[in-house]
């Protein structure tokens, strides 16, 4: 078997309602979905939702190789990218070709991906994650009552901004968790997204934790302080996630040694390979891994096969456009298939007839606020609701 080519598609995660975080929100609710599709000679197609920046570049590595030979093909891959750097979307374009990869190894031996990895259960633990910072009350309650139904018992809230309004939050989504399981506590999770500096994290955590009990907190301060995420965790009782955001093991390795991570994260657009030694890398330190993404599904099947799988990120119900999984939720986890590969079937003529936003907006979650970081007080002026930087700048002083 020959790899022969590649195509690239672009659909769009539609959430009927703002989606976004600390640092900027989407008021429609479109995300933008990059797919790429690997070809071989013996018609089996193989599919990786992500990026395709230096498509062409990359798929040279792999041109006319067999696509069975996939962690190989990985670090051939890594090696054509390292003078411009694999990292960064790159780094997430390499992932789609790897995921397309694994696809096909296993769409070849008539397996899923989960089988052939060496996993022996299809369930994966999920959490709830509504991306929900720009959610009025009303709407927060509804849409954590809709994962509730799925039996989901733990729930990740994005916050940052401020505390009396986090407190509030994430009151509201444990009274309907501890509503629909009977009683029983539910996790809560507060994600800031690299929104603090080191002393802001430790306080705004410290004062949620007088009331409440949270599992993790999520990316308090840069990604790479590897110094000041440990001096967080040393700080709080949570616990302290991240590395999402992180590509290759060269970066995990520091926040590791330094003590800088308590649960360890990878997101779902880097790829199985990636996930697979950024898994063993952590089960060394003993430490859990936890798979980030809206539509994380090649690694769910990953999750399947490491021993320090702890739980996995579930955001929307409902796939992309044009995109369809052998996979549902059920009693608070996914439940993989047994359709062979990763389960994933691509509708073309769906994706191509939608209305699909294809580049950034002019603002959002993915541009990071100018006093990020550096604003003073932990108070709220005003609603919390507009997309505008001067609303959601509600640590900051009173410059607006």
């Amino acid at each position: 078997m020959r790899i022969t080519g590649y195509r690239t598609l672009t659909t769009a995660q539609r959430w009927g309602r703002p989606v976004g975080d600390a640092n900027g929100v989407y008021a429609d609710g479109v995300m933008p979905v990059p797919v790429v599709i690997v070809e071989t000679d013996e018609g089996i197609t193989g599919v990786g939702l992500g990026p395709h920046v230096e498509a062409e570049a990359i798929f040279a590595a792999i041109d006319g190789q067999d696509p069975r030979a996939v962690t190989a093909l990985y670090d051939r891959m890594l090696r054509h990218t390292f003078k411009a750097g694999h990292a960064g979307v790159v780094f997430g374009t390499i992932g789609a070709f790897d995921t397309a990869l694994w696809d096909i190894k296993a769409q070849a031996v008539g397996e899923p991906l989960w089988r052939l990895l060496g996993g022996s259960d299809r369930v994966v633990d999920a959490y709830a994650s509504g991306l929900d910072i720009g959610l009025t009350d009303d709407e927060l309650v509804a849409t954590y009552q809709v994962y509730a139904e799925r039996g989901l018992r733990a729930a990740k809230l994005k916050g940052g901004l401020d505390i009396e309004r986090d407190l509030h939050r994430l009151s509201l989504v444990r009274e309907v968790l501890t509503e629909a399981a009977h009683g029983r506590r539910p996790g809560l999770m507060l994600d800031a997204n690299e929104s603090w500096s080191r002393k802001q994290a430790v306080r705004h955590v410290g004062e949620l934790e007088r009331a409440l009990d949270l599992t993790w907190i999520e990316e308090p301060v840069r990604r790479w302080d590897a110094d000041g995420l440990a001096a967080v965790s040393r700080g709080v009782r949570a616990a302290v996630a991240s590395g999402e955001n992180l590509t290759g093991l060269e970066q995990f390795g520091p926040l590791i040694a330094a003590g800088g991570v308590d649960i360890v994260q990878t997101a779902a657009v880097w790829g199985v390979t990636h996930f697979l030694r950024v898994a063993a890398l952590a089960h060394a330190y003993d430490l859990p891994v936890s798979p980030i993404g809206n539509t994380p599904v090649a690694l769910l099947h990953a999750a399947t096969s490491v021993p320090n799988h702890l739980v996995s990120e579930l955001q929307g119900l409902r796939p992309p456009i044009g995109v369809a999984m052998d996979l549902h939720v059920e009693d608070g986890a996914f439940v993989l298939g047994d359709t062979p590969g990763l389960g994933i079937r691509i509708d073309e003529t769906a994706m191509t007839s939608a209305r699909q936003r294809t580049a950034h907006a002019p603002d959002g979650p993915h541009i990071r606020p100018e006093r990020a970081g550096r604003r003073l007080l932990a108070v709220t002026p005003g609603p919390c609701r507009s997309t505008a930087e001067g609303t959601f700048d509600t640590m900051g002083m009173e410059d607006r």
